[in-house]
């Protein structure tokens, strides 16, 4: 039995833990807030959370926790059709939202309980056609489960407990759902508190750290590491509801020490910083940048240490894994890479057919595979794609490809089904060529795919938005300009100009909407 938060519980009482906007939390506050609303989810399977960028999220998902109950949050941009394959796939006993929220169909035809935190209780409304809020089920007992579900049942040992077994589930995160219907990854109590302890010790996070972030609440960067993560430290998060670098500066001005955000947030701050001396100090008192859920251009990683002295930190995980590796505080730099394994994790590299590689030489591409107590346990309701998710001795499969350095680092070079491209005899992730083509001075955006090729087996394509639109490099200027700093067989065959990369709420290029006819 284990405390996610033990600093709901240590006498930090007066200590700040979340603001949002101009309303904040202090962990006593906290405490009472959630523990009034766990009172009414013990023994539930799971509950639905409406993932605002809001305070109402972060006590409905603490409360979720210290009520032993596994919380789903719902994207609110989602279209009816996905949520109404979650729900019904997760089939949740109710759903958590602010009194004032909006729900669409089908989520409004749920069970609801309002937030109300202003008088720290959790108050009953009764969503249109829905009915009275049901009691409770007793202790142990399932509600609203799904036919042929796995880890239905809770463990929770009441409201306010804030303990669990390591393996009971804590939060059912839905993937993106490139391939199909969007899969529930069940993540369980250990895969939280030992991804987060692992963090701790690679960026010597502590409770005197102050974190500021403007990420998504229904994504594990935003919601375990942007929320959670300074929960489960002691200290506090500063969350902007919107990213802005005004937001930014003014945070890291008031005395907050770290800041994570997503490549498209970075790339904003690389842009904005030449004529904004106040971001630049500001980002220079920062004790660390972190950057995920999508590789940082080392362009942008360059530009940002050249006026403001720091280095942006980059880590590597994915739902079903939460954290695998970062660069840690006190490591060296190395702009484009993920870092190590953190601790407690094993991962390694394979050839296609399984085979490990044993040889790091920093230019062999192979799959990340990984293993460790930062796993999820499986997929809701799919046993299939669980077991086809695993290796038979245990080792999941990322579907990323990557390099790894003499010393361990590692490089992510781009995703198996997207980014690994087979040209010529020659294995190429198209993460490197992005990064080259984005060191041109008349390239603002590029992604890079493959396309049959009837010599070469496939063909290497660039989408660039380039930085004048009335005057974009040419294909043969940008195919030298990737030959030279790189090699030939890794540039260009064909480049496409675009007005802009579609990306997702994450901010990462969505490859699959790319028109590649």
């Amino acid at each position: 039995m284990s405390s996610l938060f033990p600093a709901l519980t240590e006498g930090r009482t007066d200590r700040p833990a979340l603001r949002f906007g101009h309303r904040s939390l202090t962990y006593a506050e906290l405490a009472t807030a959630a523990d009034a609303l766990a009172h009414r989810l013990t023994g539930h399977a799971r509950v639905a959370v409406w993932a605002t960028p809001t305070l109402e999220t972060a006590v409905a998902v603490v409360a979720a926790l210290r009520a032993g109950v596994a919380a789903v949050p719902l994207n609110p941009k989602s279209g009816e059709k996905e949520l109404g394959h979650i729900l019904g796939d997760s089939a949740p006993a109710l759903v958590l939202a602010a009194p004032g929220d909006e729900l669409p169909s089908p989520v409004r035809d749920l069970p609801r309980v309002g937030i109300d935190i202003d008088t720290a209780c959790d108050t009953d409304t009764e969503a249109p056609g829905a009915g009275r809020l049901p009691d409770a089920p007793a202790s142990g007992s399932a509600s609203a489960s799904a036919s042929g579900s796995t880890s239905d049942s809770t463990s929770g040992s009441g409201s306010g407990s804030d303990s669990g077994s390591d393996d009971a589930p804590a939060l059912v995160v839905y993937t993106s759902g490139t391939t199909g219907p969007p899969k529930g990854a069940v993540i369980p109590r250990r895969a939280i508190s030992s991804t987060l302890d692992a963090l701790a010790d690679a960026w010597r996070w502590t409770g005197d750290d102050v974190l500021v972030h403007g990420l998504p609440l229904f994504h594990v960067h935003g919601l375990v590491l942007g929320i959670l993560g300074p929960l489960r430290r002691g200290g506090s998060v500063r969350h902007l509801g919107r990213f802005t670098t005004e937001g930014v500066t003014r945070e890291l001005t008031d005395g907050a020490t770290m800041l994570f955000g997503v490549p498209t947030m970075y790339h904003r701050i690389a842009e904005a910083l030449p004529d904004d001396p106040a971001l630049a100090t500001a980002l220079s008192r920062a004790r660390l940048l972190v950057s995920g859920s999508a590789a940082l251009p080392v362009h942008d990683h360059e530009r940002i240490t050249s006026v403001t002295g720091q280095r942006v930190i980059e880590r590597y995980g994915m739902t079903e894994t939460l954290m695998n590796t970062s660069v840690r505080a006190d490591g060296e730099p190395r702009p484009g890479t993920v870092g190590v394994p953190l601790p407690g994790v094993e991962l390694r590299l394979v050839e296609e057919d399984g085979t490990p590689i044993t040889s790091y030489d920093g230019e062999t591409v192979g799959e990340i595979q990984v293993r460790g107590p930062n796993l999820f346990t499986g997929y809701l309701n799919r046993p299939d794609a669980t077991a086809a998710a695993f290796t038979a001795d245990g080792w999941f499969r990322t579907g990323d490809m990557a390099v790894r350095d003499p010393d361990g680092y590692v490089r992510i070079v781009g995703r198996k089904a997207t980014d690994l491209i087979k040209s010529g005899g020659y294995k190429i992730g198209a993460g490197e060529i992005e990064n080259a083509l984005l060191e041109h001075p008349g390239v603002r955006e590029a992604a890079v795919t493959g396309e049959p090729d009837a010599d070469l087996g496939e063909r290497i394509v660039a989408w660039v938005v380039p930085a004048d639109p009335q005057s974009p490099p040419s294909a043969e200027e940008l195919a030298d300009h990737v030959a030279r700093r790189l090699a030939p067989h890794k540039r260009p065959r064909v480049v496409h100009h675009l007005d802009a990369l579609p990306r997702n709420d994450m901010g990462k290029i969505m490859k699959r909407a790319l028109d590649r006819g």
